[in-house]
């Protein structure tokens, strides 16, 4: 088995292109959200949301598990879907794609 990802895994990759195995996607890590607040009772980790932001286009990448190529980097799997958002920081030309590690 896999080890269990990890917050610090991600956070040189910030910025970075992953390529999602199997589709024509490739798309930067735009940032990661997390809280400062310890590991819930029994939790292996600190939650945490990989935020990914891609030009909007007709066809988006399904939800499900990838592989995610790291530019320069390793490869992960994760399972990751679109996001429709209001958020006024997203332009309506952006698509918004997330991770949860929790």
């Amino acid at each position: 088995m896999a080890d269990l990802l990890q917050l610090e895994d991600f956070k040189p990759h910030v910025g970075k292109v992953f390529r999602f195995k199997g589709t024509r996607f490739a798309i930067p890590l735009d940032r990661i959200i997390t809280t400062d607040n310890p590991p819930l009772p029994g939790a292996k980790r600190r939650p945490f949301i990989l935020i990914f932001r891609a030009p909007k286009e007709r066809e988006y990448m399904p939800d499900g598990i990838y592989e995610c190529e790291v530019e320069s980097g390793p490869t992960y799997q994760m399972y990751v879907n679109p996001v429709q958002t209001t958020e006024p920081e997203w332009q309506e030309s952006e698509m918004k794609y997330k991770a949860r590690g929790d």
